[in-house]
């Protein structure tokens, strides 16, 4: 088997938690729920660690000054911060990782990369192992988590993308190439503003 092929029949997930921070406060209080909320910061100084979707609607995002936040969600709700609670969920939702596989790499506390090519359940589409981890996540946590699927990670992490919040994509390897020729080079992973312009510059 050429290395192409073996890359093109790996089956990687990447999992990536909606809004993890805000969703557990929400879910611990439930004044929170259905409003805008920020982990982090303060009306007055500091800046947000996370955003609930309510709050992303308004163009509040993650290492936003809070003040901006605050101008741009006046009705935005300010909550410290519990990194002790936020990894015991993050350690529930490993363990639901290793119910499929022990090829987990965890880039945070709320997303990780799978490999499940070989999996212990032997669950020959790597889809159907997206929707019971995500279905057993919500049993566990009560917390919603996307999911993208691919036979690489960096198409994986695109495809979680696609679907949020609560859905799952995949990118096969007969899309793969075309998906990857219409993105613009600022969507790439690790690719921040700076590095795009000069990109762009260069016309690449």
């Amino acid at each position: 088997m050429s290395e192409n092929t073996a890359l093109q029949t790996r089956k990687i997930i990447h999992v990536d938690m909606d809004a993890f921070y805000a969703s557990v406060e929400q879910r611990d209080n439930p004044e929170l729920r259905g409003k805008p909320v920020a982990v982090g910061g303060s009306a007055a100084r500091g800046v947000v660690a996370a955003a609930s979707y309510e709050a992303r609607a308004f163009g509040v995002r993650s290492a936003l000054p809070s003040v901006t936040a605050k101008r741009r969600c006046p009705d935005l709700i300010f909550v410290p911060p519990r990194f002790d609670v936020y990894r015991v969920v993050s350690a529930q939702i490993r363990e639901i990782f290793a119910e499929h596989t022990d090829l987990i790499e965890p880039l945070s506390l709320d997303e990780a990369y799978l490999d499940v090519t070989h999996n212990k359940q032997d669950i020959p589409v790597a889809t159907d192992i997206a929707t019971l981890i995500r279905a057993r996540i919500k049993q566990v946590t009560g917390l919603n988590a996307s999911a993208g699927i691919s036979y690489c990670k960096f198409l994986a992490k695109m495809a979680s993308d696609l679907n949020k919040p609560n859905g799952q994509a995949v990118i096969t390897p007969k899309n793969g190439p075309a998906f990857v020729e219409a993105l613009a080079v600022k969507k790439f992973h690790g690719v921040g503003p700076a590095t795009a312009e000069k990109m762009e510059r260069l016309g690449i």
